[in-house]
């Protein structure tokens, strides 16, 4: 395993460094580097702008119209975009539903959906979970029942991130009760304007509206939105999951969090406490060993060789990572952190926040988001289960 990068990686990772920073809006960067509230106007500026170089689809090969980045490009890509403050790609479209329909859509499929995910055009949001299937997401009962040339979808998602903003969804849905219940699930893409579809955003305890619930009654879908087989939907979903736990453990943004602790411990005046110091280290050097994991699956790519099936155990560590960063911001301002103004998350904001630190205002609100790191896309203790048996045997 060779983790130094070579000479030619080094000058594309200059390259992306001088267009990011070329082209990322200064008011978004400072929103992202503060923990300010982000937009719908702000994350689809930056998936525009991104769309118009050709690297929203970062990660896609050339023939669906992409760069055709290697693993190791990809990872430069996004470790200069996180540095640089640049609002995380909403996953849904070019990291998540993208890849299921390069894989298992026909090509009509193809030619339909990928230019709009390529352009940021068109916002996608992810209908799995329902409530009382999450973790145990095969117990979904959503159903569709084909009628003919099209298909009839009644049924329920729950916690649908910024589903508020969507514009197609792609479902889970129940289509056959017959055998395991694995069996009878398969994946529908569904336009949002539909009949039928109503989006009801559920208010969370910092005021945002970041999840939703979706509900499906007597939605017509054409029956030419099923991708792949009828009944095959959870192979296409194993391979998307596959995609959304990398994305979770997003080492890149932790790097730049730990950053911003630091800076939040210096002006709390906690930096000197070598108690506190001694916890900001063994952080980061679980971000190094998270980061270290991550080169070593790319390192096995790079080569040739069969990767680690360890999506599960790379979500488990980032996600206990985010929380620990935040949580230690919290520490770091103690009392300060506490009090909650929601106009505060406001960029330009000049109130008394109390404390007299604006930077303290996200603190709290950040610290109660991550707690859901460890429960979305899939549990850790689901996964320390699915580690157990596919890794360690």
């Amino acid at each position: 395993m060779d983790l130094a990068f070579t000479p030619e990686e080094q000058a594309f990772r200059e390259e992306i460094r001088t267009w990011v920073r070329d082209n990322l809006p200064a008011d978004i960067s400072h929103k992202v580097h503060n923990a300010l509230r982000l937009s719908r106007d702000d994350m689809q500026r930056w998936a525009k702008i991104l769309g118009k170089k050709g690297w929203l689809g970062y990660g896609w090969p050339k023939q669906f119209g992409g760069p055709g980045w290697n693993a190791v490009q990809k990872h430069l890509f996004e470790e200069e975009c996180a540095l640089a403050g640049a609002p995380r790609i909403v996953p849904f479209g070019p990291v998540m539903v993208a890849p299921v329909i390069m894989a298992f859509g026909n090509p009509e499929q193809q030619q339909r959906f990928l230019p709009g995910i390529a352009s940021g055009e068109v916002w996608w949001s992810q209908g799995y979970s329902e409530p009382g299937s999450g973790s145990d997401l095969a117990s979904l009962k959503t159903r569709a029942e084909r009628q003919g040339d099209h298909y009839i979808v009644n049924g329920q998602k729950t916690w649908t991130t910024l589903g508020q903003y969507g514009e197609w969804i792609f479902c889970l849905v129940r289509t056959s009760t017959e055998g395991k219940p694995q069996t009878g699930i398969s994946f529908l893409l569904i336009d949002m304007k539909s009949p039928g579809v109503t989006v009801r955003p559920i208010k969370l305890l910092d005021g945002e509206y970041e999840v939703n619930e979706v509900w499906f009654d007597n939605v017509k879908v054409p029956a030419e939105n099923l991708i792949g087989e009828e009944n095959k939907g959870w192979t296409y979903a194993k391979h998307l999951l596959a995609h959304e736990r990398t994305n979770i453990a997003d080492v890149n943004r932790a790097k730049r969090e730990l950053e911003r602790l630091k800076r939040i411990a210096k002006a709390e005046g906690v930096w000197d406490d070598l108690r506190f110091r001694d916890q900001i280290a063994l952080l980061e050097v679980d971000i190094v060993a998270l980061e270290m994991l991550v080169l070593r699956v790319l390192s096995a790519e790079k080569s040739g060789k069969n990767s680690l099936d360890i999506a599960g155990l790379l979500k488990i560590k980032g996600s206990e990572i985010q929380q620990r960063y935040t949580e230690l911001m919290m520490l770091a301002a103690g009392p300060f952190s506490v009090p909650f103004i929601e106009e505060a998350m406001e960029a330009g904001w000049r109130g008394n926040f109390p404390g007299g630190v604006v930077a303290n205002a996200p603190l709290a609100s950040t610290y109660f988001n991550m707690r859901k790191t460890t429960i979305y896309g899939g549990s850790n203790e689901v996964q320390r289960n699915i580690v157990a048996q596919t890794v360690l045997g």
